[in-house]
């Protein structure tokens, strides 16, 4: 299934929220992405609504399964083109994230893989 660039922001962010904090709130969620806790509502009801956050987000908001899988697939793809901003560009690592996002959510997955693919022989080749 194809994610729009805002489930793929919040998820982002859920994913991020969830190595810092035990229970993630909505606004916790909505400070990390500088928008209204409203916002935050209606995208959490919308990822519930296609499976990828639990229903009862109220209280916490939990990832599915399929949730989890999602956000694996989004990460590998994110942690390499962080690696291409950060490492390659040399950006600094805040700026390096939030361009990683914008490219991963904006750019065609065939690129992403491309970059995915650069990244990945470039860094073989510096382990030898």
């Amino acid at each position: 299934m194809k994610h729009c660039a805002g489930q793929i922001k919040y998820l982002i962010a859920i994913k991020e929220l969830s190595e810092k904090e035990e229970f993630i709130k909505c606004v916790s969620i909505s400070r990390h992405l500088g928008v209204s806790r409203p916002s935050v509502s209606k995208m959490l009801r919308c990822l519930a609504n296609h499976g990828l956050v639990y229903e009862d987000f109220a209280n916490s908001v939990v990832l599915t399964p399929e949730g989890e899988e999602v956000v694996n697939e989004i990460f590998s793809s994110f942690n390499e083109v962080y690696t291409f901003f950060h490492k390659f560009l040399r950006l600094p690592p805040e700026e390096a994230h939030a361009q990683a996002v914008v490219f991963i959510t904006e750019f065609p997955q065939d690129t992403c893989e491309r970059v995915k693919h650069i990244v990945r022989r470039t860094m073989k080749k510096k382990d030898i």
